[in-house]
């Protein structure tokens, strides 16, 4: 997946939640219905998500500086993190209040049906924009499991955006159950508890999200096959020998940075070492496009 194929994924989520919310903010007026309000809540803290999403791929792109000579990318995690804290407070805490408020004075849910038809209309497009998602990060995780990959990716935007989609079908679905038993129990408590359980789905989500990202953005280890990949390149090279240690970082998205120590036949000239651990970076380079920094140092033992 490219950075433009992220990119769509985020303007079509963008598009997808602006319509979403506005066709759910009129029905929880006309209804009365508190998981619809926690529903529209949720698709306008969505949007406002994925414009921050765009201003962390737009800051993470920037090439490296002076002041940031490895370059911005990890800047897609901080606004990713921010992101985790707009859905715990923006989508879980907020729906969970109204819920209760719901609960303790419930009002009557009116034109059902009303709600009803915009929350299946609105489920049809969450579905469609969860299967993007999830056609993008089959594209990239290769032969690896999906929730396996799930969790190692440092694809943070495809995390959030799947994580967000997938929350809001789960969520419509309540919100569903929720306004039908009310009307059909006549008991308007169902309404409240329904945003409720919405608020709490949002509020794990957030909490998985927060933790997934605040790896990255701390310094998370790249993919190990990048690290296998330059033991390989190294072995078959023998002017390079074996490497002693080895340390990946992931910098941001695409973004890997290498340092690695390297046994070198101690009457190798300092020529022949710089000409070979040139050869290295550039396999390194075309086998590995992430990779955008390696520091390699030659030694005779660890």
């Amino acid at each position: 997946m490219s950075a433009g194929g992220s990119l769509k994924v985020i303007l079509g989520s963008l598009a997808c939640n602006l319509g979403i919310a506005c066709a759910k903010g009129v029905a929880a007026f006309l209804t009365g219905s508190g998981a619809l309000v926690a529903e529209a809540i949720h698709s306008s803290a969505d949007c406002m998500n994925q414009v921050l999403l765009l201003v962390g791929g737009r800051q993470a792109a920037r090439p490296p500086s002076d002041t940031h000579p490895l370059g911005h990318g990890r800047a897609a995690y901080f606004w990713s993190f921010l992101v985790a804290l707009m859905i715990f407070f923006g989508g879980g805490v907020f729906s969970i209040r109204e819920g209760v408020e719901k609960v303790l004075h419930p009002d009557p849910v009116e034109h059902v049906w009303v709600g009803i038809a915009v929350l299946a209309v609105s489920l049809v497009m969450e579905g469609l924009a969860l299967w993007q998602c999830v056609i993008a990060l089959n594209e990239r995780r290769g032969t690896t499991g999906f929730w396996a990959y799930l969790r190692r990716t440092t694809d943070a935007d495809l995390v959030v955006l799947f994580a967000e989609n997938a929350a809001a079908v789960v969520g419509l679905g309540i919100a569903f159950l929720a306004i039908a038993l009310a009307s059909l129990t006549g008991d308007a408590r169902w309404d409240g508890v329904g945003s409720i359980v919405i608020g709490g789905l949002l509020t794990v989500i957030a909490i998985f999200l927060a933790r997934e990202v605040a790896s990255l953005l701390m310094g998370e280890r790249a993919d190990p096959s990048i690290e296998a990949a330059l033991r390989e390149e190294a072995a078959a090279d023998a002017q390079v020998g074996t490497v002693l240690r080895v340390l990946t970082v992931q910098q941001g998205p695409g973004q890997v940075m290498i340092a690695a120590k390297l046994k070198v036949p101690a009457a190798l000239p300092a020529g022949d070492v710089a000409l070979a651990f040139n050869r290295l970076e550039g396999r390194m380079r075309a086998r590995c496009p992430d990779v955008k920094w390696q520091f390699l140092e030659p030694d005779v033992e660890d």
